[in-house]
């Protein structure tokens, strides 16, 4: 089943957020509606998350395609249900979460209000209201203690080591029950350390630069040791993007007697979003300081509870799905990051 891709009705959730107003912005640059959903709340800056939204406006008046911005939480299910009624989407992208590995294990209701509560009012309207395609963001973070390397999705995740993971693989879980329950094809997207341009003030990209360039020390943990799968966001956009035209599926071979996690019976599917070239953290602090012309002071530091210490994904179940393969190399990644980052802070 393909969505033909005249103008659709798109509901992205967290469309204030990192990814959600990259999405909402290549969303409207194709020509298709957005009503975009998000609580502003104030686990990072509500400044940086406005102006992503007045990025968003500038984006949609500049191609005269209209969206609609709402500040609500998910949790509110009436006014959600008013949103399907009124806009009737019949795709959702659902991209808002309450993130961070470690604040989870400081803060644990907020993850079971937004992760588990936000996400099943998603379902629910989903179900209700007649939607052809939902796709949601999951997290490598699911694979947890595993240690083969490249992370696959076939490989078992019933290991989460942070409440932030658990509650992303609870998503998965549910969407599959959906998908099977009531048909509603669903993708659920495992995405590996997205940066670039408008990111999260609480990621490791965000705080080397603004520690480098105010002279403040910076917290390197498990003393630099730690590889990540540094993924640039117009790459991330670009496979959630493809994903849209390619709704799930049911797998008519699938092996109920040796099952398959990331395929099923039912319109449900798993697939890691990842730029598939891990680098040392050490690497990556090296590359931001040869663009910034500056030295970092490190704080070597011991790995962190809730942390893992690689993290790399094969892709190539989605580069047959949908023929994705991100096009961003590191380099220029961190170079596009930086230079976004000083024009938007003036420094």
């Amino acid at each position: 089943m393909y969505i033909n891709k005249d103008q659709l009705v798109i509901l992205v959730t967290g469309a204030a957020g990192f990814i959600g107003a990259a999405v909402c912005q290549r969303l409207i640059k194709e020509g298709h509606k957005v009503i975009g959903f998000d609580n502003l709340n104030s686990y990072y800056s509500k400044n940086l998350k406005k102006a992503r939204v007045s990025q968003i406006d500038g984006i949609s008046n500049k191609y005269k395609i209209k969206w609609n911005f709402y500040e609500r939480s998910l949790s509110d299910r009436a006014f959600l249900d008013i949103i399907f009624k009124k806009h009737s989407p019949t795709i959702v992208i659902h991209l808002a979460a309450q993130a961070g590995v470690r604040y989870s294990i400081e803060n644990p209701s907020a993850y079971f209000e937004s992760n588990i509560i936000g996400f099943g009012n998603v379902l629910e309207c989903c179900r209700n209201f007649g939607v052809n395609n939902l796709i949601y963001a999951s997290s490598s973070s699911v694979y947890g203690g595993n240690k083969n390397i490249p992370f696959q999705e076939n490989h078992m995740v019933d290991h989460p080591i942070s409440l932030y993971a658990a509650t992303k693989k609870s998503n998965e879980l549910l969407a599959h029950a959906y998908s099977h329950l009531f048909n509603i094809p669903s993708t659920g997207l495992r995405f590996f350390t997205v940066y670039g341009p408008w990111g999260r003030p609480d990621m490791a990209p965000m705080i080397f630069v603004k520690s480098i360039i105010s002279g403040k020390p910076i917290n390197v943990y498990n003393h630099g040791k730690m590889k990540r799968d540094f993924t640039y966001i117009d790459d991330v956009v670009e496979g959630i993007y493809r994903c849209i035209f390619k709704p799930a599926n049911s797998d008519k071979s699938f092996n109920r007697f040796k099952p398959n996690p990331a395929k099923s019976f039912a319109p449900h599917r798993i697939f890691n979003i990842g730029n598939s070239k891990p680098i040392e953290l050490l690497k990556f602090i090296i590359l931001i300081e040869d663009k910034l012309k500056l030295k970092a002071t490190k704080n070597m530091m011991p790995m962190q509870p809730g942390d893992v210490e690689v993290t790399c994904a094969e892709t190539s179940e989605l580069k047959e799905w949908i023929e994705y393969k991100p096009v961003t190399n590191i380099e220029d990644g961190i170079n596009k990051f930086v230079d976004w980052y000083r024009n938007f802070y003036s420094v």
